[in-house]
């Protein structure tokens, strides 16, 4: 299926590319993460809401670094929320004194990479609208496919948009009546969230407050992640103890915060989250029964590794698909190493089915700013070296295979190449734990466009000549579906399924609208 034509710019159309010189240059960009935390009862709770959202934030920053904001309530009949929203990453926007007037009993949070609106404090989230029923606050990861025509049906209903965010048009189509309901006047905002499903179904996983109490939503799909933790007693045995419950795009600052997993939100579930505890309000269904379609980049790109996605953690999905791409792609080799840490779960799986030992070849120097000046050409080329160095020991006369997970404009591998050449590597032959990506997405991850995907211009062996590999090789997509799937409980279940059409053209029924 050809991609549905849809407002997407190109990154260099877009000021949501500025001051993003790095990122731009190496490949797609990251979403967003939502977190949102409610304290068990009695309230005023002895938890630092604010503070629980905002190591929350930390745990998600690699979903965006542009900005970030945190929205609490005291609950009750508050007619305020407490608002803290600015540019930049979670720990120059949150100071102590930002902290201290984030008071109150439940609260949610937001860090943004944008997709549809331009990098600017106006479109930070959470977004607050003030309504004829109160406040409501809301945090959004993905991207609206059928934007444009909802923009049409809530200008219709003469409400004004101030920006071009799917974010703040999700806020104001909730504040529209739905037909049918709410004849005493007071809200039911369960039947707005469906109503507002059932207008958009892809692509959204949300959380929403409103006085005391937090929904979180997940789209009919389940295309954006969403899950569900306890917090439970410091120092406590009793797994059964609750002083709170979280909801997060992932599971993997849980722990930190000292919290425990409970389970997803499931595909079109709308949960409610309150002082006393979660509860299903309802389970919005797919149009015509098509099936889930759960991101597969999610556990090859986007989630940290130890997040957990469909009852399996994603560093498990990674070493199955490392053990897939050696049944596909093997060949002769010394050693087998990876580019840090994208590809090192996937070596390690290489390397066990292959029973080639594992070995790095790659310092990462984690002090390298974004905005590294490199004042010639020549120092751009060699960019990458700001990045890494080669251990030299390890590589000097040896055959390695070099696994990374994903390859989007060919810009990386070249000098990682030329650099463990230079440090004497006698071969290096390339591995990729991912399909090459031939196509765009639509549901919130800027991928470039066609024209720029190194896949569309090269095959295997003329991208290997022209980066410098021996060899060059993908997974495939079938052996990406079988790796990811591996260890999913019920996994022939109907209710399986993953979104590949970042992989293959194929998406979900819904962007035919």
């Amino acid at each position: 299926m050809d991609p549905v034509p849809r407002r997407k710019q190109s990154v260099d159309e877009s000021s949501d590319n500025e001051q993003q010189p790095e990122e731009v240059i190496t490949g797609m960009r990251h979403e967003c993460g939502v977190f949102g935390c409610v304290a068990a009862s009695p309230w005023p709770t002895q938890i630092d809401v604010a503070q629980v959202i905002c190591l929350g934030l930390v745990a998600l920053q690699h979903r965006g670094q542009e900005s970030a904001g945190i929205v609490t309530s005291e609950g009750g009949n508050t007619k305020n929320f407490h608002v803290k929203k600015g540019m930049g990453m979670i720990n120059s926007v949150f100071n102590d004194d930002a902290m201290k007037k984030l008071k109150g009993n439940l609260g949610i949070g937001h860090t943004r990479y944008s997709t549809s609106a331009a990098s600017e404090e106006v479109n930070c989230q959470p977004f607050v609208v003030h309504t004829a029923h109160g406040i409501l606050a809301v945090a959004h990861n993905g991207e609206i496919v059928n934007c444009d025509k909802l923009r049409n049906l809530v200008l219709s209903r003469g409400v004004g948009l101030s920006t071009r965010s799917d974010s703040e048009l999700i806020t104001q189509a909730l504040c529209l009546t739905p037909p049918g309901c709410e004849r005493d006047g007071e809200p039911d905002w369960p039947a707005r969230i469906k109503n507002l499903m059932k207008l958009a179904p892809l692509s959204y996983s949300l959380v929403l407050m409103e006085k005391d109490r937090i929904f979180g939503v997940r789209d009919p799909y389940g295309n954006r992640p969403l899950c569900l933790g306890k917090i439970v007693p410091v120092n406590s045995k009793n797994a059964d103890g609750e002083e709170g419950w979280v909801v997060s795009s992932e599971s993997c600052g849980f722990l930190s915060i000292g919290a425990r997993y409970v389970r997803e939100v499931y595909p079109g579930e709308i949960v409610e989250i309150s002082k006393t505890g979660i509860k299903t309000i309802t389970i919005v269904e797919r149009p015509h029964d098509d099936p889930q379609a759960f991101c597969i980049f999610e556990y090859v790109y986007f989630a940290r590794s130890d997040s957990i996605f469909e009852g399996q953690m994603v560093y498990s999905a990674r070493l199955q698909c490392g053990r897939q791409l050696a049944r596909e792609t093997l060949v002769e080799a010394d050693i087998v190493s990876s580019v840090p840490e994208s590809g090192t779960a996937a070596a390690h799986g290489f390397s066990r089915e292959s029973g080639i030992p594992f070995a790095e070849v790659l310092c990462k120097n984690r002090y390298v700013g974004r905005t590294f000046i490199q004042p010639s050409t020549r120092l751009r080329q060699l960019g990458v070296a700001k990045k890494f160095g080669a251990l030299s020991e390890n590589v000097k006369d040896k055959k390695l295979i070099l696994i990374d997970d994903s390859i989007v404009r060919g810009n990386t591998i070249g000098p990682i190449i030329k650099l463990l050449r230079d440090a004497g590597a006698k071969e290096v032959h390339v591995r990729i734990a991912s399909p090459p990506l031939h196509y765009p997405c639509y549901m919130g991850i800027n991928i470039p466009t066609k024209e720029e995907l190194i896949a569309n211009q090269l095959d295997n062996i003329e991208l290997a000549n022209h980066t410098g590999a021996d060899t060059l090789a993908y997974l495939s997509v079938e052996g990406l579906k079988r790796a990811v799937r591996e260890n999913i409980d019920n996994k022939e279940h109907k209710s399986v399924g993953h979104c590949t059409a970042c992989l293959t053209g194929q998406y979900p029924a819904a962007l035919e609208w």
